[in-house]
């Protein structure tokens, strides 16, 4: 059961930092004005696969017993792998700059939620 502790807080980690770079890279496309590449729109995949994966893990330890310290961590997880297929949604796919600035802005939220998240595991 450590384990999977260790795994879902390096999760968290790694969601939060990869979330930041990702917003980074949202914003370098919308201030040089340029159309979301495929690379970006595969990092975006990787982003909602590492919540994903996440919640599967944060699941598991679930089903073993372990509870975080406060009901809202579930909310949190929620909202962390449904914001980007919801977005994608949204924006019916398109790719202009504008976008890339409401991803950017997603990925900080994101990035705000997984910090939140932590906060509330206990």
């Amino acid at each position: 059961m450590m384990f999977l502790k260790v795994l879902h807080e390096g999760l968290a980690n790694t969601a939060l930092l990869y979330t930041l770079l990702m917003a980074l890279w949202g914003f370098w496309f919308y201030l040089r004005r340029r159309y979301l590449t495929s690379q970006f729109w595969g990092g975006l995949v990787i982003a909602g696969l590492i919540f994903v994966v996440q919640a599967l893990v944060g699941m598991t330890m679930v089903m073993q017993g372990r509870f975080p310290s406060r009901d809202v961590h579930y909310l949190y997880g929620v909202l962390s792998v449904i914001t980007l297929p919801a977005a994608f949604a949204f924006t019916r796919g398109r790719g202009t700059f504008r976008e890339a600035l409401l991803y950017a802005v997603i990925l900080l939220f994101l990035a705000g939620v997984t910090l939140r998240a932590r906060l509330t595991a206990g």
